[in-house]
C-alpha cells in the first residue's frame, strides 16, 4: 500500500477540504501517518514552479491550484463554463436532475465512472448544488436554482415523465446492488 499515493489521490477528487481524520478514517491508518504525509506532499507540491499547492488552514487539508496561476485558472474555467456541455456532463446532469438529491457514490453507482471531475464543473458552471446531508452521511448534489431557471421549471418535479424516471426500477435495482450498470450506449428500459 502506497500512503503517499492514496491520499495524494483523495485530495485530488475531494470536492472539498478534508480532516486528517476522516482520510485517516477512511484508509485505516493513524492520524499521525496522514499528517507525516500531508507534509510529504506539501515538499513535494509547494513549490512555485508547481501549478498545485497542498492547503491546510487550522484541522482542514486541499489540493489547490498554485495562487500564482489565477489568472490562467480563472480564463480556463470562463472558457469552459461558457462551453458546450459534453455527453458525460450531460448524462450526469440528467441523473441529478431525475434522481437528485443524490449521493457521489450513488451517482458512480448509477452511471457506472467516477464523476468527480464531471461534478465539479458542473459546480463551477453553476448548475448543480451540493449540501452535507446527514441522514446520507455525505454530500448530495441536486439541480441548482440556476438550472431550474433556465429549464423554466420551479422544481425538478416538472421535468418530463419526472415520477417515471424518479423511482425507475432499474435505478432502484442498481443502488440495491441487484444489477450493474449497462455497457455505455445501452439504454434503460422503462
Amino acid at each position: 500500500m502506497n500512503l503517499l499515493s492514496q491520499i495524494e489521490s483523495i485530495l485530488f477528487v475531494a470536492s472539498k477540504p478534508l480532516a486528517p481524520q476522516i482520510i485517516a478514517k477512511a484508509l485505516g491508518v493513524k492520524e499521525s501517518e496522514v499528517a507525516a504525509v500531508v507534509e510529504a506532499l506539501k515538499i513535494k507540491y509547494n513549490r512555485d514552479r508547481s501549478g498545485i499547492h497542498i492547503l491546510q488552514e487550522g484541522n482542514e487539508i486541499q489540493m489547490a491550484t498554485n495562487a500564482n496561476n489565477a489568472e490562467a485558472v480563472e480564463a480556463f474555467i470562463k472558457e469552459e463554463a461558457v462551453g458546450e456541455l459534453t455527453r458525460p456532463q450531460l448524462e450526469t446532469l440528467t441523473v441529478i436532475a431525475y434522481r437528485g438529491p443524490v449521493t457521489r457514490p450513488e451517482l458512480e453507482q448509477i452511471r457506472g465512472v467516477n464523476c468527480a471531475l464531471i461534478l465539479r464543473n458542473l459546480l463551477v458552471r453553476g448548475l448543480i448544488e451540493e449540501e452535507d446531508d446527514a441522514e446520507k452521511l455525505g454530500m448530495t448534489y441536486r439541480l441548482s436554482f440556476e438550472a431550474l431557471r433556465h429549464l423554466g421549471i420551479k422544481e425538478a418535479a416538472e421535468l418530463p415523465e419526472y415520477q417515471t424516471l424518479h423511482a425507475h426500477e432499474y435505478v432502484e435495482r442498481v443502488l440495491e446492488n441487484e444489477e450493474t450498470c449497462p455497457e455505455p450506449g445501452r439504454r434503460m428500459k422503462k
